[in-house]
């Protein structure tokens, strides 16, 4: 997004990234960003929107790739580097772009794309632009980049962002998190979806600060370097906060001691992109002292809505309405519900612009008087958005009720010999949809059906209780840390 880069150039010696050991400063970004830019233009004036596709490793050369990209008037569309080949084929193809941008490391896999497709390979470091060229003026109101969502059924759809769109979505959320040039944040996140670069990297470039980047996971490694004590903001899935959470539990009392009381020197600490267990929120603040940040967005609107910086964060509850966002929920009938569950629907410049070459689902996507549907239904208690799930398959939908699948999560959550669970609906000519447990125990643990059910039934109501249950070693979970509740649905066919 130009304004970002315009950002930048306040701060041209502060250190802007780090990674591999190295720091790079803004002035060193701004010049790469600017080779890659004209190495991008060849002999054109302007790319004139033509979608550029990066497979760049996390760090200096990927931020520099997606400013280059941007700077020449390009349509950013960044690929998975845990994707198979036809995954990447698909994104490719349906994108359209027309020039792919890789790291050595990923020549190998997107050379025979490229070849077979006729697409213009740029490998970095082996095709820098030379000589300098007056990048063209690139408006608000155009293209920036195309995130790919995960899907539920159908093929993931590329979701148009515009630049004005960014601008507004990373304002929001500077000024809601109280971003400043002082901050130093770890990226573990990846970089094809709007956790990892808008929520992170953007924001942080934006306001002038340093973004630490982690090539892999690694539980160890995260926690040696929050404990060095340059980190101060720290932004993660539900996901890795457990599995940090498992890692901190072995360690010996004195490395506890010491990680605990790093962590609580930090300014922020942030929760996305799934629901967060209760237990994990409460584990974490026994941990750090900090009451996750938790808040919800989604690719086609960056943030909409979020537990405020200062202020009571409600567990169980993603918060209020970000600055600038509006937000409502509706029936079936797009009227608006106060006092009961609806779909949370939401406006404002912060909502993208299309979804790409297909007009119909975004016209579907879309209220008559503009509001998109987002297909979560939250209730509001107490002016504070509690999410029940998605439409599709999070509420289930079983003898004439409505159920809440995070709702029964929850509850199993609690249940001592529970490592972790997903719910879901499964059809049923009786009762349309039954609902069905897929849990995962403790080590050493054993788990009896039908006690489980009597322990249930102290808990929650009878028609909610799981009618069948599933033990496996681990749930399916996608890139982004998310349990996919298609394939959960698939192991009752196995």
């Amino acid at each position: 997004m130009i304004e970002a880069i315009i950002q930048a150039s306040r701060h041209p010696d502060s250190v802007a990234i780090l990674a591999g050991g190295k720091s790079f400063t803004y002035r060193q970004l701004l010049s790469a960003s600017e080779d890659i830019g004209t190495t991008l233009l060849l002999e054109k004036s302007d790319l004139s929107e033509a979608r550029v596709a990066f497979m760049v490793s996390p760090g200096f050369d990927c931020v520099a790739t997606l400013w280059g990209i941007w700077q020449s008037g390009g349509v950013a569309v960044p690929l998975c580097l845990a994707h198979p080949v036809n995954s990447l084929s698909y994104t490719l193809s349906d994108s359209g772009s027309e020039i792919v941008v890789a790291s050595p490391e990923f020549e190998s896999i997107l050379k025979p794309l490229c070849e077979g497709n006729k697409l213009r390979l740029v490998v970095l470091n082996a095709s820098a632009g030379s000589v300098k060229v007056t990048l063209p003026d690139v408006s608000p109101e155009r293209r920036a980049m195309i995130l790919y969502t995960s899907g539920t059924t159908n093929l993931p759809k590329g979701v148009v962002i515009t630049h004005l769109n960014l601008e507004a979505q990373i304002t929001t959320l500077v000024t809601a998190w109280k971003w400043n040039e002082d901050d130093h944040v770890l990226c573990v996140l990846p970089l094809h979806h709007v956790h990892g670069i808008v929520n992170v990297v953007c924001c942080s470039l934006w306001a002038g600060a340093r973004c630490e980047f982690l090539p892999a996971f690694d539980a160890k490694n995260i926690f040696e370097i929050l404990v060095a004590g340059k980190v101060n903001v720290f932004m993660a899935v539900p996901t890795i906060y457990y599995k940090l959470i498992a890692l901190w539990e072995e360690l010996p009392s004195k490395q506890k001691q010491n990680i605990s009381m790093a962590l609580a020197h930090f300014r922020l600490m942030v929760s996305g992109s799934a629901a967060l267990p209760v237990s994990v929120m409460d584990n974490w603040k026994k941990i750090s002292g900090h009451l996750l940040l938790e808040r919800y967005g989604m690719t086609e609107l960056g943030m909409a809505i979020g537990n405020p910086y200062n202020g009571e964060r409600k567990p169980g509850h993603v918060g209020i309405p970000l600055p600038g966002v509006s937000v409502r929920l509706c029936n079936e009938k797009d009227e608006v519900v106060h006092d009961e569950p609806g779909e949370i629907q939401v406006k404002g410049d912060n909502v993208f612009l299309e979804y790409w070459n297909k007009p119909e689902e975004t016209k579907k996507s879309f209220t008559l008087d503009g509001w998109f549907k987002t297909g979560d239904v939250a209730v509001l208690e107490n002016e504070y958005y509690r999410i029940l799930g998605r439409n599709s398959v999070d509420i289930i939908k079983s003898g004439g009720y409505k159920i809440s699948a995070l709702e029964i999560e929850e509850v199993l959550r609690q249940h001592p010999a529970i490592k972790d669970c997903a719910v879901v609906g499964l059809e049923n000519e009786e009762w349309g949809e039954l609902v069905a447990a897929v849990l995962v125990i403790k080590e050493n643990e054993k788990m009896d059906t039908l006690t489980l059910t009597g322990w249930l039934k102290e808990k929650i109501p009878a028609y909610r209780i799981p009618r069948k249950f599933l033990v496996v070693n681990e749930l399916p979970r996608n890139s982004m840390g998310k349990v996919p509740k298609n394939e959960v649905k698939k192991l009752f066919s196995i």
